[in-house]
């Protein structure tokens, strides 16, 4: 049963995700703090937020699927952003494997929610 925004399934993934970035990025170089570790801070926090703000006003469709859309997004700037990590070897392949895929599963599950939003509309 869904009750709260914390019961979805892809707000707990993006959520994890965002968390799982920022412990990652404290070994990001300090030449960075403005630059990639501020950006990809955002954007992973992104996802989740307007998830969460999506399920806040998802009695209104179209709004509620713009916030979705606005989360996938977000998601696909993080994957951009950890292509970066990696490039600059900040990250291992390994590390941005498993983030790039698990950002592939919450776009997965965040479109799949934006097609059967109605289900959720009355919770």
């Amino acid at each position: 049963m869904i009750k709260t925004v914390k019961d979805l399934k892809v707000y707990q993934l993006a959520y994890k995700l965002a968390v799982e970035i920022f412990e990652m990025t404290k070994k990001f170089p300090k030449e960075e703090t403005y630059s990639l570790t501020d950006q990809i801070r955002r954007s992973s926090r992104s996802v989740a937020i307007n998830i969460r703000e999506g399920f806040a006003k998802r009695k209104y469709e179209q709004v509620f699927i713009r916030h979705l859309n606005d989360a996938l997004g977000s998601s696909e700037e993080t994957k951009g952003w950890l292509d970066f990590s990696l490039s600059c070897k900040y990250i291992s392949e390994q590390k941005h494997g498993h983030l790039y895929s698990s950002y592939d599963q919450v776009n997965a599950m965040a479109y799949s929610l934006m097609n059967r939003w109605r289900k959720f509309s009355d919770i």
